[in-house]
């Protein structure tokens, strides 16, 4: 039994995709990342083999991406979170032009060339009201779980303008509008909106137009995912588990990468 493994640790999570040589999903894990990259690395992919029926032995290449991806000390490769995001989006959708990853520190907006390479992206990691770390403090201060903000979203009648480009200024905002007796599910869409507002803009930058695919933690909420409809004409995929794309993308260049080695170190290769 061999695998390859595409390990992501991420500013919120860390999550494990491991592939068999065929390029099936075997086994995926999502763990809280810690300061630790190396110790919660080896704890993800610890429950991903277990999943996969495999053992530490098995694993034949790791690719590792997201913000600790050069602290794990046992990879074989580090990649960057874009090319692995796009990676992983044209494998699930091939017609995808776009890539929007919405995580919790930043928020990309990806245009893609052929095979899922990356043509162009651009970035807005300068405010946390453009990620989704802003849903999170939005949700602390509303007292609601983050799972419970994107059902809450759909049933606003009346959704309330978030204007600030500054998260604080944005904290403000949602606090005259609680003040003012707004409904928990009218203030959380106007969040949303403003998160998708932000989110079409980048998407401008790099070229709107063709297939979206929306990735990141941020694209389990149903509610965002409306409040992107709303905002781009365009048609919008969203992946059952959206979170794991850029740590599949990470084991499918994991994958290409040992099968090259293999076809150079065969006989008939020499």
């Amino acid at each position: 039994m061999s695998f390859v493994v595409g390990i992501d640790i991420g500013s919120r999570n860390t999550k494990v995709v491991i592939l068999d040589e065929a390029g099936r999903v075997c086994g995926t894990a999502l763990v809280r990342t810690r300061p630790d990259f190396p110790a919660v690395a080896q704890d993800a992919l610890t429950q991903a083999l277990a999943k996969a029926g495999g053992h530490q032995q098995d694993v034949k290449y790791m690719a590792t991406t997201g913000m600790g991806r050069y602290n794990i000390p046992f990879r074989d490769l580090q990649i960057t979170d874009i090319t692995c995001a796009a990676r992983g989006s044209a494998f699930l959708f091939p017609n995808t032009k776009c890539v929007l990853d919405v995580g919790g520190q930043s928020t990309r907006a990806i245009r893609l060339r052929d095979k899922g390479k990356v043509k162009e992206f651009k970035s807005n990691d300068k405010c946390a009201a453009g990620s989704g770390g802003f849903l999170e403090r939005a949700a602390h201060y509303l007292e609601i779980p983050v799972e419970e903000l994107g059902p809450m979203s759909l049933r606003a009648q009346n959704p309330q303008n978030i204007s600030s480009v500054c998260a604080v200024l944005a904290e403000s905002e949602i606090i005259n509008h609680v003040s003012s007796g707004q409904t928990l599910e009218n203030i959380i869409r106007g969040i949303h909106n403003s998160l998708a507002s932000r989110s079409r803009g980048l998407l401008s930058r790099v070229g709107l137009d063709g297939e979206i695919t929306f990735v990141g933690g941020v694209a389990r909420q149903s509610g965002m995912v409306e409040a992107l409809k709303g905002a781009v004409a365009q048609p919008i995929n969203v992946p059952d588990e959206p979170d794991l794309v850029c740590a599949l993308g990470a084991a499918l260049l994991a994958l290409q990468r040992y099968q090259k080695l293999q076809s150079s170190a065969s006989p008939s290769a020499n």
